[in-house]
């Protein structure tokens, strides 16, 4: 068996048997099945993180948090070519206080600050929640190879507990690897999220009164919107992946580099295949996801990161600078929180790369493929415009000179508010068609 699988497969076998059977369960069931399994197993604390702070100061050992939304069909799909754990990786899980989250109520983000688009996130810390480490990245919707393996989970477990055992002598190095307050200090404070308890509610309808990982960055980019104020760019195009400075990393190691692009950032400043990240702005690294960690950390309008590279057997550093707008380098359309910009600047429609050549030319360089459009509510304002599946979008407010789906909603976050109205010109079987929608609130 391929060594290079999703993570959330380790931590499901050591944590309750075989879930093949979970697509066929409602979600309030699988909730209070995956409950009574892992309690059952005794091996994680479930969804109990104070329980798990008061472990770790008794017994000195570090903490790992699973944040797992449930259900996760992508990750269901694969434990089921599952066929044995992993004996390293449980090893290595024995050596933590581990607790499984798998709802997001009551969290605090303070501690917790991860890409929200996951379905998991892992986390290493200390019981005064300094944060050693991340772990779970994901760039695409439903694959997951190039992002996440076995190995190097091992590799971010191993980096996770040396940090501990140099704590707190490197408390000063770890300090950039919790962020910021948010908005607000839990999910629940949020406006849109207010009607959701501050903890799961077992009592009565449990998968409903969850809060989602997802849910987490709709509600902040809301804040902004509903107050007719832009998205902030650290918000639209949250935790940048490294390929898109130009680093192709190899999961397998906590952050080896794989290819450096031609002509991109990471290969203008001198990074080369097989160098080895170790430190970001000072903060060492143990997976992709604390690489992103450090990225995310530059705002939109540009900054440096100044890079500690291990390279044939030496240390060398490298500094990069990054331009204003570098964060829209990375496509966000895999990311559920496009379904929210979708809403807003296409009033319900999915766009995506034309196929077909002959549509565009030097005079209509401009042409997304309608590949779906809502029908209700606020995601079906392109519908009822007239607007179909399968039509051909060559001009947007005016304009034809976008590439990505993302470059229009970036146009409307900072060109437009709720209530504007835009144009939109289609092409169908030949005709050209005029219309306009409003952005949606």
């Amino acid at each position: 068996m391929p060594k290079i699988v999703v993570v959330m497969i380790a931590l499901a076998l050591v944590s309750f048997p075989a879930v093949t059977a979970m697509a066929k369960e409602d979600r309030e069931t699988i909730v209070r099945n995956d409950r009574e399994r892992v309690l059952a197993a005794g091996y994680w604390i479930y969804n109990d993180l104070d329980a798990a702070v008061q472990q770790a100061r008794q017994t000195g050992r570090p903490i790992l948090v699973v944040l797992r939304c449930l259900p996760c069909e992508e990750c269901v799909k694969l434990d089921d070519d599952l066929v044995e754990s992993d004996p390293e990786i449980k090893a290595l899980l024995d050596q933590f206080v581990r607790v499984r989250i798998v709802g997001t109520n009551g969290l605090d983000l303070n501690v917790f600050q991860y890409d929200t688009d996951q379905s998991f996130a892992v986390f290493m810390i200390n019981a005064d929640k300094t944060v050693y480490g991340r772990f779970g990245t994901r760039s695409h919707r439903t694959e997951w190879l190039g992002d996440v393996s076995l190995e190097g989970m091992a590799a971010a477990l191993r980096e996770g507990l040396k940090l501990h055992d140099a704590y707190p002598a490197n408390r000063d190095a770890l300090a950039g690897k919790s962020g910021q307050p948010l908005e607000f200090e839990s999910p629940e404070k949020y406006p849109t999220l207010r009607k959701h308890p501050d903890r799961l509610d077992y009592e009565g309808e449990v998968a409903k009164s969850c809060i989602h990982c997802h849910q987490i960055g709709e509600a902040r980019r809301e804040y902004y919107w509903q107050n007719d104020r832009p998205i902030p760019e650290e918000l639209l195009h949250p935790f940048p992946h490294p390929k898109s400075i130009g680093l192709i990393l190899d999961p397998r190691y906590p952050a080896r580099i794989k290819q450096v692009v031609d002509e991109s950032a990471a290969q203008s400043v001198g990074f080369q295949v097989g160098d080895d990240v170790t430190a970001m702005n000072g903060q060492p690294i143990v997976s992709m996801a604390d690489v992103q960690w450090a990225l995310n950390q530059v705002p939109g309008d540009g900054g440096s990161i100044d890079f500690q590279v291990r390279r044939d057997d030496r240390d060398i550093e490298l500094s990069l600078a990054l331009p204003k707008g570098w964060r829209r380098w990375d496509d966000p359309a895999w990311r559920v929180s496009s379904w929210m910009m979708r809403r807003i600047a296409g009033g319900g429609m999915r766009l995506i790369p034309n196929d077909d050549a002959a549509v565009t030319d030097d005079a209509m360089p401009m042409a997304f493929r309608v590949a779906n459009a809502g029908k209700h509510g606020a995601h079906g304002a392109a519908h009822r415009a007239g607007v179909k599946v399968g039509d051909i979008l060559i001009e947007y407010d005016g304009r034809n000179d976008f590439r990505r789906e993302a470059d229009i909603f970036n146009h409307v976050n900072d060109n437009h508010r709720p209530g504007d109205r835009v144009s939109l010109k289609l092409l169908r079987n030949g005709r050209t068609i005029t219309t306009e929608i409003p952005i949606q609130k």
